[in-house]
């Protein structure tokens, strides 16, 4: 199954499955169609030309960026990441296409991650929180979102606004 466009690809470590899962579930309950391996993946599938595809077709892509990760040198979730890099050689600068989101106190400094990933503002949403399920009366843009959060400093509620421009953009 391909996802539908404007769908979220959730790209982690298998240690932060259940953070991921909470961000998933964030995602789906404020109306946005997300690509997770541990729902969307079924016996038989051939996962990995499943999740080129799915990485090659969804609207947003979101990288989870932790502890766990970076103390992997190795991973699955290392080459969806490269990927979704590689993708954004065929996009117009302007496009919002990833959404780096760290879930503990990684810092972005030294992070090993694509080179793409640090020329991009970060997201913090402590193990996946769920502060996304917030008023859907904002319509911030990611531009306005972004600035907010330069300002603010990586608050909880500068995360949601910068989430929210990017999701509004796909629904």
């Amino acid at each position: 199954m391909v996802t539908p466009s404007g769908a979220v690809f959730l790209s982690y470590a298998s240690e932060d499955a259940a953070a991921a899962e909470r961000l998933a579930t964030a995602l789906r309950d404020a109306g946005i169609e997300v690509w997770f391996d541990k729902s969307e993946l079924r016996g038989g599938d051939a996962w990995d030309r499943q999740i080129r595809e799915q990485i090659h077709h969804c609207h947003l892509f979101i990288p989870v960026i932790s502890a766990n990760s970076e103390r992997r040198d190795e991973g699955y979730f290392r080459r969806e990441w490269s990927l979704a890099a590689d993708r954004t050689r065929d996009m117009a600068h302007k496009r919002a296409f990833l959404v780096p989101v760290v879930i503990d106190g990684t810092p972005e400094r030294g992070a090993s991650v694509p080179e793409k990933f640090h020329e991009l503002q970060w997201t913090r949403l402590p193990e996946g929180e769920s502060r996304l399920s917030v008023s859907s009366s904002c319509s911030a843009t990611r531009k306005q979102s972004c600035s907010a959060a330069s300002k603010a400093g990586s608050r909880p509620g500068c995360t949601t606004a910068i989430l929210r421009g990017y999701f509004s953009k796909i629904r």
